[in-house]
């Protein structure tokens, strides 16, 4: 495996020096945001497929420090109802795609997106429960309507270009959790997975090893995010998991992100990546850093220090085998 990170947390550094930055933290990868929600300040599409010079000083600046591209990630909702910003989400989706296959990049990560409750909804709704029986009634035409017929097409398109579509199972769209990227892949395709990222699964009350070994029998893990939450228990026992409060209210949220190590034990993450290593999953460990207590360096140093210790464990692990 190698070990990278999902550079928008770099955001305000150009291009090269944040290229530097990661060599010199000691990491191998970068996963780079091509639009939507993570931004494109490292790598603009329509820059790249327009310039085939811009490209090629692109990727040898990224190749000349020793490092590689674990995957572009076009994180947005290609299934709002607000046509434009479907639309919108649309053309980096495919634009990113493209550059994908341009770059020869194997992997493209995102989110499924989520529609609204009928043709004419302004926003999104993301449905939580069976009842009333409208509830039912609305995810059935979501999926039915929207969901599936889009992705199947596009998952043909990414298809046609050797791309695999990873899913951030990601709660407020309609792929979350195992049970959903599955259905989405029973539908649209083998080459659609999961961008495997724990920290929106464990506030859920899901075992992200139980999550590993589900995927991992269907060959369905193409990327892995390393991120941690932390679960007040004691705001738990009182609101349960759900909460829409500011990710600020830290004091009296039931759950928050955190580095590395910093939501839960070591073992946890060394455990995760024996079963990741368990399941065939050989490529990538990007970080992504979200945590409100840590600054970007800081919560950086901590989860690559604790994760090349797990990684190494399992390194060894392998050659004692050998």
């Amino acid at each position: 495996m190698k070990l990278g990170v999902f550079t928008p947390l770099y955001q305000n550094l150009p291009f090269e020096k944040m290229l530097d930055k990661v060599k010199e933290m000691g990491l191998e990868t970068v996963e780079l945001g091509t639009g939507n929600y993570p931004g494109n300040h490292h790598c603009d599409p329509d820059e790249l497929l327009q310039s085939p010079e811009k490209a090629k000083s692109f990727m040898r600046a990224i190749e000349s420090r020793g490092l590689s591209i674990s995957g572009l990630s076009f994180h947005g909702n290609p299934l709002h109802p607000n046509k434009k910003l479907a639309n919108d989400s649309h053309e980096v989706w495919r634009k990113t795609v493209l550059l994908a296959e341009k770059l020869e990049i194997p992997v493209v990560n995102g989110f499924s997106g989520c529609p609204g409750d009928h043709n004419e909804a302004k926003n999104p709704n993301w449905v939580t429960c069976s009842w009333p029986p409208e509830f039912t009634e609305v995810l059935n035409w979501q999926w039915d309507e929207v969901v599936i017929p889009y992705w199947k097409e596009e998952a043909k398109f990414a298809r046609s270009r050797g791309i695999q579509v990873a899913f951030e199972m990601h709660p407020g769209f309609v792929v979350y959790n195992p049970e959903t990227l599955l259905k989405l892949r029973e539908h649209a395709g083998d080459n659609i997975g999961a961008n495997f990222d724990p920290s929106h699964l464990v506030w859920q009350g899901i075992d992200p090893i139980a999550a590993i070994k589900k995927l991992g029998r269907e060959n369905a893990i193409f990327h892995f995010h390393a991120k941690d939450t932390y679960l007040d228990k004691e705001n738990i026992k009182v609101n349960g998991v759900l909460d829409t409060k500011h990710y600020s209210e830290i004091l009296d949220r039931s759950w928050t992100f955190r580095s590395v190590g910093y939501g839960h034990d070591e073992k946890l993450w060394k455990d995760m990546i024996s079963t990741l290593r368990a399941v065939g999953y050989d490529y990538v460990i990007s970080i992504e850093h979200e945590d409100m207590l840590a600054s970007t360096d800081e919560g950086l140093k901590k989860a690559i220090s604790l994760l090349k210790r797990a990684m190494f464990k399992e390194e060894l692990t392998e050659m004692w085998w050998a």
